[in-house]
């Protein structure tokens, strides 16, 4: 690796303000300089340092877009994905906490340019360049967060890290994943509760009236629906699984006339024990768009989703039923622009 200290870019940002963690904090604001610090032939070094300009705050995350194609190969200090040009990364476990003027640096190797990002934000808020106060009495902009049900059996619950990623990449301010269920570790904190029952069929959670309960406990907004993967196991007819979808559109609508649902055309299964598993998710898939247009409405719209495509049983899962980890990844990253699609 080549250090250049002539090409080093060195771009000082006021960067976002800081999202009030507390109705008690009375400031906010932050400051990051972004500085590339080595290149080589197809790649380059960068640090970056985060001060905290505002009162205190026990978590951030840092958000920007490459201008050039570039992608981030390695990453320390914190947690990081990326979807396209846009990077988000979070506090590492021991950097979350940041006091008044106190400063946390990441850095990481990309590949592409050094060229640096024109803007950053820090909890999702653009950079203003100064501290700003902030009224505790005043309701955020966009008022509450939209709360978010992940709805599915295992591929969705345990330990369902599709969902962290999925998290990571939305504006922490707006969303409030809800469920009975408890997060499972996924090797950083996040927002993790979900109706993921491991196990579960469309069809019984239906018959039996599961959902119900699950929403008024939780009162979601918007339900984001992963099912189907144990019923085609079952052998169950796509007639059969798409009438319990109606009964569960239904109960959603009752708990929420206005209820957001996005129903994914699922991810392929293959596995050892089950050979006629493949076709029966592909005849599952084929039947769901037909049956949400018939369904939507303009106060509850039903959203598809599709998982199916590009999705490897061989590189994406690690049974030909459950996602891994480059699994995951695929997951959130086609939920993403239909969730971003119903926040404000």
């Amino acid at each position: 690796m080549k250090t250049l200290p002539a090409l080093a870019a060195v771009l000082a940002l006021s960067a976002a303000a800081v999202a009030v963690a507390t109705p008690a904090e009375a400031a906010a604001g932050c400051k990051v300089d972004y500085q590339v610090s080595s290149q080589w032939p197809g790649g380059f070094g960068a640090s970056v340092a985060i001060t905290n300009l505002g009162d205190a705050v026990s978590s951030w995350t840092l958000a920007f877009t490459f201008p050039g194609g570039q992608t981030v190969t390695q990453l320390w200090n914190g947690v990081h994905t990326q979807s396209g040009a846009n990077v988000t990364v979070r506090n590492a476990a021991w950097n979350g906490s940041l006091a008044t003027g106190a400063t946390t640096t990441i850095g990481f190797n990309g590949s592409g340019s050094g060229a640096a990002p024109a803007s950053f934000t820090v909890n999702g808020t653009l950079c203003t360049g100064s501290t700003t106060p902030t009224d505790p009495t005043t309701p955020p902009p966009g008022g509450a967060p939209v709360k978010i049900m992940p709805l599915g059996d295992s591929i969705t619950g345990s330990p369902g890290c599709w969902r962290a990623l999925l998290w990571q990449q939305l504006p922490a301010d707006e969303v409030d994943f809800v469920g009975t269920l408890p997060g499972q570790g996924c090797g950083f904190a996040y927002d993790g509760e979900n109706e993921g029952h491991g196990g579960y069929l469309a069809t019984n959670i239906a018959n039996q009236d599961l959902l119900p309960g699950w929403l008024a406990a939780t009162d979601p907004d918007v339900v984001l629906m992963h099912l189907g993967t144990n019923d085609v196991w079952s052998n169950i007819p796509p007639a059969t699984i798409l009438a319990a979808f109606t009964k569960l559109v239904a109960q959603m609508r009752a708990a929420n006339p206005a209820m957001k649902i996005i129903v994914a055309q699922i991810i392929p299964m293959n596995p050892a024990t089950c050979t006629e598993c493949a076709q029966r998710v592909v005849a599952l898939n084929a039947a769901i768009p037909a049956w949400a247009a018939g369904l939507t409405t303009a106060t509850s719209p039903i959203t598809v989703v599709d998982q199916w495509t590009g999705f490897n049983t061989a590189t994406d899962t690690y049974d030909g039923v459950h996602p891994g980890d480059a699994g995951n990844v695929k997951i959130a990253a086609r939920w993403l622009p239909a969730v971003q699609a119903v926040l404000p």
